[in-house]
């Protein structure tokens, strides 16, 4: 059986008129068998230290926090078996399935948050 998982460009920062802090999402969709493992690509421009977000939007749904890395550990177990790995020398956190099921094709977008809000806070 086919699966397809799509990423989308999730969302730009802009911080005054400094840099533009980015997060891209390079592989705009991606095909994958059932059974099958996956990486979701997830590259960011920021200096500092950032919060980064993994969420799942299935059709006509809320978004779905699959994860999310403030400090410590660089790899991130999430729900459902997702994974991802924080590498602030390659500015990435790709997000990883090492077996993929029909229940996991979705829009999936990664977020940055600049700390401007501490874990847990809600941002508007």
């Amino acid at each position: 059986m086919l699966l397809v998982l799509i990423s989308f460009l999730w969302i730009h920062f802009f911080l005054g008129d400094v840099q533009a802090q980015s997060v891209t999402q390079p592989d705009a969709h991606v095909t994958v068998f059932e059974g099958d493992s996956v990486e979701l690509r997830c590259n960011y421009s920021f200096s500092g230290a950032p919060y980064l977000f993994w969420y799942k939007q299935n059709h006509e749904q809320g978004l779905q926090l699959l994860l999310k890395y403030f400090s410590g550990d660089p790899v991130v177990h999430g729900v459902n078996g997702f994974e991802a790995e924080f590498q602030k020398s390659k500015s990435s956190f790709h997000l990883k399935k090492t077996s993929v099921h029909l229940s996991d094709s979705a829009v999936y977008f990664c977020m940055l948050n600049l700390g401007c809000f501490g874990p847990g806070e809600k941002v508007s």
